[in-house]
């Protein structure tokens, strides 16, 4: 055998092997799980269920506990997110925390929405 069909060889199985463990969790979570994004909360139904991930919350998709206490389900955006934003934190740390805003611009939109528009302004 070449070295380059030893690698092939390498690679086919590495990725059989990721296919067959993902397709057993995967399926225990979509039974466990209602079938909605845990971050942007879209739904989803057989149409576009390729669309929604197992997202591992400890990032080890080795770790599949028989709860699936490990698990998360979320669209291919928001598991995309998740991911950059564990490589951003492993790269960088932590950094400072981002104040939560507190304004809100349609605080006072229900007192306004009865008002007539002044022509003049």
């Amino acid at each position: 055998m070449t070295d380059s069909s030893k690698l092939d060889k390498i690679v086919a199985d590495a990725r059989a092997s990721y296919q067959t463990r993902e397709d057993g969790y995967r399926q225990r979570a979509l039974k466990l799980y209602p079938w909605v994004c845990g971050r942007c909360m879209r739904e989803f139904d057989n149409s576009n269920l390729r669309e929604l991930t197992v997202h591992h919350r400890d990032h080890n998709h080795d770790n599949n506990p028989e709860d699936g206490s490990n698990w998360e389900l979320l669209c291919v955006f928001c598991h995309d997110n998740e991911h950059q934003r564990f490589v951003e934190v492993v790269t960088y740390g932590e950094g400072e925390a981002t104040p939560i805003s507190t304004h809100n611009p349609f605080a006072d939109l229900k007192s306004l929405m009865g008002k007539e528009i002044d022509e003049d302004s």
